[in-house]
């Protein structure tokens, strides 16, 4: 997605800029561009594309400065284009970038308008430099009209802005958007990424919301939403080792497992505005073409594919559209009917996956309507040779065991189901409870993490035993699925999963005093059905963990219930996934595994 820098300097600051920008491609982008304060002029360079051709433009004209801004951007209002690019300007005095989504900008564009202003983009931000200098031309300071523009400013932002009039300082906002000040040597930085001036510091100072912050090459001074000057803390990282550290934690998942409510925020960032998700998050001419789809079809695997058995659910009930799921090494070999108007989807962490890859390819002489990709690396195969793509920015996944990769691609896909729902004109009032319920997920992740000591104290009991059975219902079917895949993969145990319903037709054989059951409880419709059961385990000396939303209460002989915290129903899969990520990790730990790095097992699977 989007990303910022900034600077103020001794030196000259074009190159560092535009290497800072390089740093951020990961992210994903349709334009670049830069703004450089020179000779009481601005230098502003913008192109649609890769920052290389930004870069060759900036070795063409040669400017020389020792403040600017810079800025990658990912289409949401207006379409990729150097007019749409930023940075933007007003009145050729006030130059922005910014990241994040204006909410009211249409009510703010009218009144601009009614100013004087005129727009030559169709983007929300431009409005922002508007703002900025009709306070500045009534005689505030760029500090007061930052502050007076916030007021004025619904929804996500950050924000730096340069002055033409002024070659000393940079004026920089936060609100929901991530933004952050560098400490150099002979210089301050801005960034939205710290990966865009980790070669430059690595100190760094993590603005809150509601700061404004004035940097200079001599010093920095932050605000508060108050207008207080406040210090926040210094962290000094390593940020070129951070992605391939442990930090504090023992291994690689666990730290990703910890990792998951920044993640979840990440997917979700600039993607939902108001009460509804952005039109073309998928890329340009995305929701058009949703408009014509009639069934989706997923391909994937592992864990991956139960990903996409969880979204299967969410398209029928909130864009009300049937779907097929086949492993993406199966697919190929059936000979697959596509109906018309079908939108191949295909779910990858790496991008890279072979047989996913292949399917991909084989479905390309296929007659779908468009194909779709989810994934984490936007420079991937898969993403390159998609039609349309969303990247979940989880960031870099080193365990093998899939933990952040998977609950981002459920966020993923949810938007992608609220974006089949929008543009096919489906449930406008369940695609706004869904959107109020994703703006607290990440809180509802964090309180989930906090079950580790209840996990703890079942995981022994379990660690002990060669063999486990993980039941749930409905949407909690793939999620039970995903529960038994970790803990076979890092922990070594045999570990099966069944839709719960089944258990008198078969497996029930299996329930022992030694099978230790792993079922998922959440209030819904068939949370009746689901407790009859496990009576049934009960009944034959089976012992019960169960993860239980609150207002279920069942008595179990031998086991323990775990409550969970609330959330909205069509979300739980996603909640209810980390209680058991957590529980396979302390499993293993006990076991003594190779938790990272288990037997057999790579972390991108790129052979078929």
């Amino acid at each position: 997605m989007c990303g910022i820098i900034a600077a103020a300097s001794n030196r000259n600051v074009g190159k560092l800029l535009v290497q800072g920008l390089h740093k951020m491609e990961y992210r994903g982008y349709d334009s670049a561009g830069i703004a450089l304060h020179q000779n009481n002029q601005i230098a502003h360079l913008r192109t649609l594309g890769k920052v290389k051709l930004l870069e060759e433009k900036m070795i063409s004209e040669k400017p020389k400065s020792k403040l600017g801004i810079a800025h990658t951007r990912w289409a949401t209002h207006g379409e990729p284009s150097e007019e749409n690019a930023h940075p933007h300007k007003s009145n050729e005095r006030v130059y922005i970038v910014h990241n994040g989504i204006i909410e009211n900008y249409l009510d703010l564009k009218e009144f601009l308008k009614k100013e004087g202003y005129s727009f030559s983009s169709q983007t929300d931000s431009e409005l922002i430099a508007h703002m900025l200098e009709y306070f500045l031309a009534k005689g505030n300071s760029m500090l007061d009209s930052m502050y007076l523009t916030k007021e004025k400013l619904d929804g996500a932002y950050a924000i730096a802005a340069i002055d033409k009039e002024d070659d000393k300082n940079i004026i920089i906002a936060r609100n929901k958007s991530p933004l952050l000040i560098g400490i150099g040597t002979d210089e301050f930085l801005a960034a939205s990424d710290p990966l865009a001036i980790a070669q430059l510091t690595n100190e760094f100072i993590f603005l809150e919301d509601g700061d404004v912050a004035e940097l200079s090459s001599e010093e920095f001074t932050i605000y508060d939403q108050s207008k207080n000057k406040v210090e926040r803390e210094i962290s000094q990282i390593d940020i070129s080792n951070q992605a391939t550290s442990k930090g504090e934690y023992k291994h690689f998942m666990e730290k990703e497992i910890y990792e998951q409510p920044d993640a979840i925020l990440n997917t979700i960032d600039g993607r939902v505005g108001g009460d509804d998700v952005l039109d073309n998050i998928f890329g340009i001419g995305s929701s058009e073409i949703f408009e014509k789809v009639k069934r989706i079809q997923i391909v994937a695997c592992g864990t991956s594919l139960h990903a996409g058995r969880v979204a299967a659910n969410w398209f029928s009930a909130i864009a009300e559209l049937p779907t097929q799921i086949d492993y993406a090494s199966e697919y190929r070999y059936r000979n697959p009917h596509v109906d018309e108007d079908s939108l191949l989807v295909t779910i990858s962490q790496s991008g890279e996956t072979a047989d996913t890859l292949a399917a991909l390819r084989y479905a390309k002489e296929k007659d779908y309507l468009s194909t779709l990709t989810i994934c984490n690396v936007p420079t991937s195969s898969l993403a390159r040779e998609s039609d349309y793509s969303i990247f979940t920015n989880a960031g870099p996944e080193i365990g093998v065991a899939s933990t952040k990769a998977f609950t981002t691609q459920l966020a993923a896909l949810m938007l992608l189901s609220l974006a089949l729902a929008k543009s096919r004109g489906k449930n406008p009032k369940l695609r706004t409870r869904v959107i109020t319920a994703m703006r607290s997920l990440s809180d509802t992740v964090n309180e989930t993490l906090k079950l580790k000591d209840k996990i703890l104290e079942i995981a022994p009991a379990i660690a002990s035993k060669d063999n486990a059975l993980f039941l749930g219902r409905g949407i909690f079917y793939p999620i039970a699925k995903e529960g038994a895949l970790k803990l076979k993969e890092i922990s070594y145990i045999h570990a099966e999963a069944y839709p719960a319903g089944e258990l008198k037709h078969g497996p029930l054989a299996l329930i022992d005093e030694e099978m230790p059951v792993i079922a998922l409880a959440p209030e819904s419709e068939i949370a009746e059905k689901l407790v009859s059961n496990l009576e049934e385990v009960k009944a034959r000396g089976g012992t019960l963990y169960v993860f239980a939303d609150p207002s279920i209460t069942m008595d179990l002989k031998s086991g323990q219930v775990i409550n969970m915290p609330k959330c909205d129903f069509l979300l739980t899969p996603i909640i209810y996934t980390i209680p058991l990520q957590i529980l396979s990790y302390e499993v293993a730990l006990l076991r003594g595994t190779d938790i990272d790095q288990p037997r057999n097992l790579a972390k991108s699977v790129t052979v078929e």
